[in-house]
C-alpha cells in the first residue's frame, strides 16, 4: 500500500502544479487574456479524459501481466519530453492562429507527461485491486488520497512555489519531480508483476464475474460529476466577479470541491446522507438569497462556499453510493472524467458563446435538483408513494420557475447585456443621487468600466475626471501643437474627451463587444475633437508589433476584474511602453484597487526604465459628483520631476520597497502586495 499511495500522491500533486506553471509560462505570449486560461482549462480537462480513456482501454484489452510492461515503457519514453519548457517559436503564430497556437504549445510542452500523470489514479487503483484481491481492499481510498494531493498542490503553489521561484526554475523542479514519479510508477509496476506472479488465480477470477453496469448507471455517473463541475465553476465565477474580485478567492470553492472528493471516497460514512440531503434545499435557498439580497461580502462568501460544499458532497456522495464492483472501476472513473469535462466545457466554452448572461448557474442548480429527484424517485415506496412523488415533481417545477425568474433578472433592467470569452458586459441606466440626472454605466461584474452623465455628455467622469491622476496628466500636456495619445483599455471611451483638434488618440481594446458598446451607448468617441484610432487586440501585443508612436501620453487602463492583468505590469511590458514614448512623454498607469497595493510594482518598474513614479490619489469624500476614488501613477523623467507643472504638483514620489522583487514575465507574487 505505501508504494501505491506514494505514486498516486506524487502524480496528483504534479498534475495540479503543472497547470499554473505552464499557463503562466505562455500567458505573455498570447496577451494574458482570459481566453488563454480558458483554453488551458479545456486542454487539461480533455487530457484528463484521454488519460482515463487510456486506462479503461488498457484495463479491458490487455492482460493483467502486459499492462505494467506497456505502461512502464510509455513512462520511460516520456522522459524524453523533459524539461517542460515551452518553445518561444510558438509566439510567431500567436496573432494569426491564437487558439491553435495555445493548444499546440500546450501539447508539445506538457501533453505527454500530463497524459501519463492523469492515468495514474485509476490505473494504480486497478492494479492495487488485482494485487490485493484476496485482502478485501478498498482501492477507492487511493482516489481520496489523490484529491488530497491535488488540494495540497493547489494551496502550495501561490503560497510557496510562486513567491520563491521564477517560472523556468519552477518548470525544471517540476521536471525533476516527474522523473521521480516515473521511477516510483515503474517500481509499482514491477511490484504489481511480482504480486501477480505469486497470487493464486481464484481471486483474480472474482474480479471478472461482476455484471457490466447499464447505460442508466453510466448516465447517472456522468450527470452527477457534470453537475458538481458546473456548479463549482459557475459559483466561482459569481463569487469572484459579482461578489468580490479578491485575489485567490477562487481557491476556496475549489478546495471545498476537492475536500468533498476526499471525504466521500476515503470513507462513505463521511457522507451522512440524511444530513446532506436535508441540507440540500437549504443550500438552494441560501444561493437564491445570496444572488438577490444585498448582504455584506463576508456573509455572501460564506453562503456561497457553504452551498458549494453541500452540492459537491451530495453529488460525490451519491456517486460513491453507486460505485460499481472493482471489475468496472476504470469505467466508473472514465464516466466521472466525462462528466467533469462536459461540465467544464459547457461553462468554459459553450456558455460564453450561447448565452449573453451567466445562465449556466441556474441551469446547474436545476440539473442538481433534477438529479436528486431521479435519485429519490425509486426510493419512494409505500402507500403514500404517489403523493410523495407528486410532491417531488411539484417542488422541482416550482424551483424551475424560480430559477427562470432569476435568469430573467440577469438581463431585465439593463439597456443591453452582451457576453463573450472575455467577459459579460452590461449597459445600465440610473439616476444619480447627487442631482446630476440620468447616468449611463458600463459594468463588468461588480466593477464600473466607465460612465457618462447624459445631461453633461462631454464631461470626463468616474476614474477619469479632471481631478484624477489621468485628468491632471492630460491637462499638463502641451497645447501649442497636436499631441499623440495612446490608451490601453477602452471602457466607455471616456478619455476621448481630452482629445483636441489635431490630436490623434490610439485606443487599444481586446474585446470587440466593448468597442461596439462604447460606440452605441456613449458619445465620448463620436464627440471627441481628436482623431480616434481604435485598435482591437491585447494592448501589449499590439504595442509590441507596432512601429514606435512617439506618444505624448500613454495610459494603461486595461482591467480584468478589479486589477490590470499581470502581463501588463512586468518589466518587459514597461520596456515595450517606453519604445513608444517621446523623451518627455508621460506614461500613466491606473492602479485603483481594493485588495492589491501596486505601488511597489510601480516603483520597481520606474527604477528599471530610469523614471520617477508619481502617485496621484483622489480619495473618497472628495466632494465632486463627477469623480470616483482613484489612484494613478504617472512616470516622468528627472528633469520633469524637478520642474513639475502645476497640475502634477503635490504628487507622492514612490520609492522602491527594500527586498521587493520586481515583476517580470517569469515572476510575479500577489502575496507581496495584498492589502
Amino acid at each position: 500500500m505505501p508504494l501505491f499511495a506514494a505514486t498516486v500522491f506524487l502524480s496528483a500533486f504534479l498534475l495540479f502544479q503543472i497547470q499554473p506553471i505552464v499557463a503562466k509560462m505562455i500567458l505573455p505570449w498570447f496577451g494574458g487574456s482570459s481566453s488563454v486560461w480558458t483554453l488551458c482549462m479545456v486542454f487539461f480537462q480533455v487530457e484528463l479524459l484521454l488519460g482515463y480513456a487510456y486506462v479503461h482501454l488498457v484495463h479491458e484489452k490487455l492482460s493483467a501481466r502486459r499492462q505494467p510492461w506497456v505502461h512502464g515503457a510509455l513512462l520511460l519514453l516520456s522522459l524524453a519530453t523533459l524539461p517542460v519548457v515551452a518553445d518561444p517559436s510558438w509566439k510567431l503564430d500567436a496573432q494569426a492562429y491564437p487558439t491553435w497556437s495555445v493548444l499546440g504549445v500546450l501539447a508539445t510542452t506538457v501533453g505527454v507527461p500530463y497524459l501519463l500523470l492523469s492515468t495514474t489514479g485509476p490505473l494504480m487503483q486497478a492494479w492495487y485491486a488485482r494485487a490485493f484481491a484476496s485482502h478485501g481492499v478498498q482501492p477507492y481510498r487511493l482516489y481520496a488520497l489523490s484529491n488530497l494531493a491535488s488540494m495540497l498542490a493547489l494551496l502550495s503553489y501561490p503560497v510557496l512555489v510562486e513567491p520563491a521561484l521564477a517560472v523556468k526554475p519552477q518548470a525544471w523542479v517540476w521536471s525533476a519531480g516527474y522523473a521521480l514519479f516515473v521511477l516510483a510508477c515503474v517500481a509499482t509496476a514491477a511490484y504489481t508483476l511480482r504480486r501477480q506472479h505469486n497470487a493464486s488465480t481464484p481471486h483474480a477470477a472474482t474480479l471478472e464475474d461482476a455484471p457490466h453496469p447499464g447505460w442508466r448507471a453510466c448516465l447517472m455517473w456522468v450527470g452527477l460529476a457534470a453537475t458538481a463541475s458546473m456548479l463549482l465553476l459557475a459559483i466561482t465565477r459569481h463569487l469572484t466577479q459579482d461578489v468580490a474580485p479578491v485575489p485567490f478567492l477562487w481557491v476556496l470553492p475549489l478546495a471545498l470541491y476537492l475536500l468533498s472528493f476526499i471525504l466521500c471516497f476515503d470513507a462513505p460514512r463521511y457522507y451522512v446522507r440524511p444530513l446532506f440531503l436535508g441540507l440540500l434545499p437549504l443550500a438552494f435557498v441560501a444561493l437564491d438569497f445570496a444572488m438577490n439580497e444585498g448582504l455584506s461580502v463576508p456573509v455572501l462568501v460564506a453562503l456561497l462556499c457553504a452551498a458549494v460544499f453541500v452540492f459537491c458532497m451530495v453529488c460525490h456522495g451519491e456517486l460513491v453510493r453507486r460505485r460499481p464492483p472493482l471489475r468496472h472501476l476504470t469505467l466508473f472513473y472514465l464516466m466521472l472524467s466525462v462528466g467533469g469535462a462536459l461540465g467544464g466545457l459547457f461553462v468554459g466554452l459553450v456558455a460564453p458563446v450561447a448565452f449573453n448572461a451567466y445562465f449556466e448557474l441556474p441551469l446547474g442548480l436545476f440539473l442538481c435538483a433534477l438529479l436528486m429527484v431521479l435519485v429519490l424517485w425509486p426510493e419512494v415506496r409505500g402507500a403514500r408513494r404517489g403523493w410523495l412523488r407528486g410532491a417531488l415533481l411539484l417542488a422541482l417545477l416550482l424551483y424551475g420557475a424560480r430559477l427562470a425568474s432569476i435568469s430573467l433578472d440577469y438581463v431585465q433592467g439593463y439597456t443591453e447585456v452582451v457576453r463573450n470569452f472575455y467577459s459579460q458586459t452590461r449597459i445600465e441606466d440610473s439616476v444619480d443621487s447627487d442631482g446630476l440626472g440620468p447616468v449611463r454605466s458600463m459594468v463588468h461584474g461588480s466593477i464600473t468600466h466607465g460612465e457618462q452623465v447624459l445631461n453633461h455628455p462631454k464631461r470626463a467622469t468616474a476614474y477619469y475626471c479632471e481631478r484624477t491622476g489621468i485628468g491632471r496628466a492630460m491637462q499638463s500636456l502641451p497645447t501649442e501643437r497636436p499631441r499623440e495619445l495612446g490608451v490601453v483599455g477602452l471602457g466607455a471611451g471616456t478619455l476621448a474627451v481630452y482629445g483636441r483638434a489635431g490630436d490623434e488618440m490610439r485606443m487599444v481594446e481586446i474585446n470587440d463587444q466593448v468597442l461596439n458598446l462604447a460606440r452605441r451607448h456613449f458619445t465620448f468617441l463620436s464627440d471627441s475633437a481628436a482623431r480616434i484610432v481604435p485598435l482591437l487586440g491585447d494592448g501589449r501585443l499590439v504595442l509590441e508589433r507596432e512601429a514606435p508612436q512617439a506618444f505624448d501620453l500613454l495610459a494603461i487602463d486595461a482591467f480584468s476584474g478589479d486589477s490590470i492583468p499581470t502581463h501588463l505590469l512586468t518589466l518587459e511590458a514597461f520596456d515595450a511602453y517606453q519604445r513608444h514614448m517621446r523623451p518627455d512623454g508621460l506614461l500613466a498607469v491606473h492602479i485603483t484597487n481594493k485588495y492589491l497595493d501596486l505601488r511597489p510594482v510601480m516603483a520597481s518598474a520606474a527604477q528599471h526604465i530610469g523614471k520617477i513614479a508619481l502617485l496621484l490619489d483622489l480619495p473618497a469624500g472628495h466632494g465632486d459628483p463627477f469623480c470616483r476614488r482613484s489612484s494613478w501613477v504617472v512616470f516622468v523623467n528627472a528633469a520633469q520631476a524637478a520642474a513639475l507643472p502645476p497640475t502634477l504638483q503635490g504628487a507622492q514620489v514612490l520609492q522602491p520597497r527594500p527586498g521587493f522583487r520586481p515583476w517580470t514575465d517569469t515572476f510575479s507574487n500577489l502575496f507581496d502586495i495584498l492589502i
